[in-house]
């Protein structure tokens, strides 16, 4: 059998579990690792389908080693899960080459693979640390926002978001309700900015039967709906002023009026408004209600974009590579070196939302394994006339320093502190950094 050709103590001292196949899928070899990771002991293994042992989710229709005999090249980096034999699923990363003979025929195949279970309990560790309900951030500007959340959500004051469009203030809010006494009611979220002024003061107020013509039975207002709970005002930078003075009332009174009622109706709602527009110049232009504003701004929280936490974005890639898995049914492994570079070095008009969807396009287009710079939309692409040998180390070089950097921020410039948190000796610390400038 071909595993008597493959010396199996150079097999056994592999850190990797490693087995060959011939041409009827037969496992041939077996070493030592591939014991330990799947928990099928070699001789249980050797003769034996190799789907039958491994009961990978890719064996039906995406099998790596299949793929490889069949075209003759190499596969590297694709992921997968495996049945443990007590039924565990085991994540691993995988590849395979072909297997030739000493006249160079070929006589099937070989597949290395890598448990990635600690990889993986790892990224939950740090997801557990740096994520606050759905809210990913490291950066000592997202920690500060994550200390002060619990003690705002457990009052009822009024909070004014501020940040720009993108930077997740929506989620924000939904935090802030999430951990309020107020959970267990309606979160009801209106965008300010949609609706022209007569309509938003019926979805605001509601209005009642007969109020004018189309209305045939009375409609509660979102101010209604979300009593006892908490409404979210998104973009109140862009309401006109007739509809501040109506929502100062609200405010000042607690009560409203739905279009067509004689009596003002109480409701008791915790108000949380957000705004991509800088509302004090807005007041010093007169284009903003003073005191409106110091009615929404009882508590102020400011949302920092992504350029100004670009420590951030390794780890919210990382979230984000876990959610299109989720959604889409894949096992991507994440980024290549390159990609990370360029989403680093990425400006973010758009900010998270923007990483989102820049993600979300290479999930379409990259079917397996990692995402290259070629899934990526072609604004962050290289230019044509440079090749990727020639673009790749700048790339590389000014990713190592925004990282290095960052961290050095975060350690008050100790650079062992740092180097340790990076997970690298302080002497490469001091090299990259050499090499960085």
């Amino acid at each position: 059998m071909m595993a008597d050709t493959i010396s199996n103590p150079i097999l056994d001292s592999i850190n990797e579990g490693v087995f060959t196949v011939d041409h009827q899928w037969r496992i041939t070899a077996f070493n030592r690792a591939a014991e330990r990771i799947t928990g099928v002991r070699r001789q249980d293994a050797l003769g034996r389908q190799c789907s039958d042992v491994f009961r990978a989710n890719i064996c039906e229709e995406a099998c790596a080693l299949r793929r490889t005999l069949s075209s003759g090249k190499p596969v590297v980096g694709a992921t997968a899960n495996i049945i443990g034999v007590n039924g565990s699923r085991i994540p691993i990363r995988i590849s395979t080459a072909l297997l030739r003979n000493q006249a160079g025929e070929v006589t099937g195949g070989v597949e290395s693979f890598q448990d990635l279970s600690y990889v993986e309990q790892l990224r939950k560790e740090l997801e557990a640390r740096y994520t606050f309900e759905d809210i990913v951030g490291r950066s000592p500007a997202m920690q500060s926002l994550f200390e002060v959340l619990p003690q705002i959500a457990a009052s009822s004051s009024t909070v004014l978001i501020e940040g720009e469009s993108g930077t997740g203030k929506e989620l924000f809010a939904r935090a802030l309700h999430h951990l309020s006494p107020r959970n267990k009611k309606r979160f009801v979220a209106v965008n300010c900015a949609a609706l022209p002024d007569t309509l938003l003061e019926s979805e605001l107020f509601g209005y009642k039967a007969g109020a004018f013509t189309d209305a045939k039975k009375d409609k509660p207002g979102r101010f209604a709906l979300a009593d006892g709970g908490t409404i979210f005002l998104d973009e109140i930078g862009d309401i006109s002023p007739a509809m501040q003075v109506r929502l100062l009332r609200v405010l000042q009174e607690r009560s409203i009026e739905p279009l067509g009622a004689t009596e003002p109706l109480k409701v008791n709602v915790r108000v949380v408004a957000a705004t991509n527009k800088n509302l004090s110049q807005l007041v010093q232009e007169e284009k903003f209600r003073e005191d409106l504003f110091y009615r929404i701004r009882v508590i102020h929280l400011r949302i920092p974009s992504l350029k100004e936490r670009r420590e951030d974005i390794p780890l919210l890639v990382d979230h984000l590579v876990a959610k299109f898995n989720r959604l889409q049914e894949k096992d991507l492994t994440g980024v290549s070196a390159e990609v990370m570079a360029r989403l680093m070095e990425h400006n973010y008009p758009g900010n998270v939302r923007e990483l989102e969807n820049i993600l979300e396009q290479a999930f379409v287009l990259c079917r397996e394994g990692q995402i290259e710079v070629r899934h990526l939309p072609i604004e962050l692409r290289p230019p044509a006339s440079a090749t990727t040998a020639e673009a790749a180390p700048t790339d590389m070089r000014s990713a190592q320093r925004q990282m290095i950097e960052a961290a050095l921020a975060r350690n008050g410039g100790n650079r062992r502190q740092a180097a340790r948190e990076l997970g690298i000796n302080p002497s490469t610390l001091y090299r990259r950094l050499k090499e960085a400038r």
